[in-house]
Parts: structure tokens; sequence; C-alpha cells
């Protein structure tokens, strides 16, 4: 049986105002979860993914920190719809930027940008309360104003003096972030440290880069790309499409089975979504199975799989949004 990716109800039991356009939602959730993770939410027709900038280790209860985007549909609700007491649809945490096992003896060096601070907090308190391993903070933001969980900040780095080291980088008083700040937090023997990132996506941009300038190997930088969903752009026409037509794909959703002719390329979503489906997904990054199905005829290769587990694999279960067909028929099958 794969694991449960269905959407549960969770009540709301406090809503705290972090910043003007930034509120945490603590859940009435029992989910079993790691430092780091994320949950899907369904509303307002469609589906959000959001970080919880709770940890496991530290706080009794679950909870997500949602910035209100101009023009978000769903951040826009939570923010002036929702009160304690609500109930929400909610996945079971996901996601893979997490602590790794076996890293306790290495330092932890984080770079976060506006709301990427969210599951950089849980990820900060989780391992300052069980490891002894350093830990240092790069926390950027537009303003003191709107700089995310400033005083918990402060607070956790007063209560493990020599081990949490916090810089608050403000736009307004030093300009954007350079390669020189990121770099600055980089120790001397750079393979013995594990560095996450998460923020706007020039922001991770250039610490990437200068991660990898300074010689950082792959493995030890951790990324966060996760965005919320766009509604898709209508499917191409037949006469626009110039790849290529190398055999079929069948989707069953909803008790509907479509077959349309296999483009190299496309993923299974995009082609459920050519067939005329409306098939579930969220964050189209391979991270949160939202979009899971199984494949019952043919095989599919995943670009991305930080979802998945390696019996889902095996039982045939694949991330839509990154699988694309390694045979000339597949047949997938959506369950929820």
């Amino acid at each position: 049986m794969a694991r449960d990716h269905g959407f549960h109800p969770v009540r709301i039991t406090r809503i705290i105002d972090e910043t003007p356009d930034v509120r945490t939602f603590s859940l009435d959730a029992q989910f079993p979860y790691r430092a780091g993770q994320f949950l899907t939410f369904k509303a307002c027709g469609t589906l959000r993914s959001y970080s919880m900038s709770s940890s496991p280790e530290t706080d009794t209860e679950i909870s997500v920190t949602v910035k209100r985007v101009p023009g978000g549909l769903v951040s826009g609700w939570m923010h002036t719809e929702l009160r304690a007491g609500d109930v929400l649809e909610v996945t079971r945490p996901s996601g893979s930027f997490c602590l790794r096992a076996g890293a306790a003896g290495r330092p932890l060096i984080a770079y976060a940008g506006g709301s990427g601070i969210t599951p950089v907090f849980s990820l900060v308190k989780s391992a300052l309360a069980t490891t002894d391993r350093p830990v240092v903070l790069l926390s950027a933001h537009p303003s003191a104003q709107i700089s995310i969980f400033q005083s918990s900040l402060d607070a956790l780095a007063a209560r493990y003096p020599g081990r949490l080291v916090v810089r608050h980088h403000l736009d307004d008083r030093h300009g954007l972030v350079t390669r020189q700040e990121a770099v600055a937090l980089v120790p001397r023997q750079a393979q013995d440290a594990d560095f996450y990132v998460c923020g706007p996506a020039p922001f991770m941009a250039l610490v990437e880069d200068t991660l990898t300038a300074r010689g950082v190997a792959e493995d030890r930088i951790l990324i966060e790309r996760f965005t919320p969903a766009q509604p898709s752009a209508p499917a191409p026409s037949a006469e626009a499409v110039v790849l290529p037509v190398t055999g079929s794909v069948t989707v069953d959703l909803r008790g509907q089975r479509r077959t349309v002719p296999q483009r190299t390329g496309e993923t299974l979503l995009q082609s459920a979504r050519r067939a005329g489906f409306t098939p579930p997904f969220s964050c189209e990054s391979g991270e949160c199975a939202t979009c899971m199905a199984r494949l019952t005829v043919g095989e599919a290769k995943m670009h991305v799989n930080n979802a998945l587990a390696d019996d889902e694999v095996a039982e045939g279960w694949v991330l839509t949004c990154q699988a694309e067909p390694t045979t000339p028929d597949v047949t997938v099958v959506y369950e929820n």
C-alpha cells in the first residue's frame, strides 16, 4: 500500500501575526513530521503547499507560516478569512529539505531570504535541540518591519551562545545580499559543513553560485526550490506542437479513461491536461506527491523524486509532474 497522500481535516488552534503580511497558523494536526517539511492545503478550488515553521522537537503544535502574496488566491484568503476554530484540508507532511542523518558533527550554514526563513527556522530549532553542531544563519529581508522571526531568532541566539550565530540582513540598510556576504559564512573547510538555502530565485542562485565557486560539493548544498503552483497555460494546438508522436498515453481519472498521442519531452501530467483532464497537482517540482498516480502499463522515468519512497516506486507509483514515458505505450491511473 502507498503511503497516505490524501487530504485530512485539521483545525486552526491559533493565528499569530508575525509581520503585516505574514501569519503563522497553528494546527491541531497530530502528523509525525521532520523539520523543514511542508503541508499541502486544498482551498479555493486549488492546492497550495506551505512550509512548517514549527519543529517536532521543540514545538507542541504543527504550525505553517504564510506570507500574503499580492493577488494570491489562497494566501489572501487565509489572511482575510480564516479564524481560530476553522477547519482546513491538508495532506500529511512531505518534503526532503531536512536535516541529514549522520550530520550531527558538521556545522549547519543556512541562507534564508524573505519567507524562505520558514523551513529554515524549523531546521535551526531542531538542529539546536537535538545536536551539538554549530549553526550560522543569514536571514535577509527588505526591512526590519517585515523581518520574519527576528525576535525569535535573537532569543534562540541568546539561549545558545556560541552555537547559533544570526546575521540579520536588511536590504534598505545594506543593499541586496552580495557574494562577499554569502561567502563570509563559509568555513575554511567548506566540505565539513552542510548548507541550506531557501528564498527568492535570484537570492538562491547567487548563494548557490557562490558556494559552488568556493568549492562546496553539490551534495552538501540543499536548496528548497518550492514555489506556489500557478495556473497552467492552455495546451498548445496540434499545429503548434513540433515534438514527434512516439506512442500513446492513456489516463484514467475519476472513472474516465482517455488516450492521447505520446509526445517526446512531455510529462504524464502534461499529457493528462492535453487529454482534457484537470489532474491533481501542486508544486510541479517533484516535492509534494499531490500529482502521484500509478503506472499500470508501460514505464516512465522521473526527473526528480523527493516525495515517493522506493517501495512506492517499485509498486508503479510516479510523480506525474516529473515522469516521462520510456516505453511506446503507457497507462496511468489516478487513484485519489
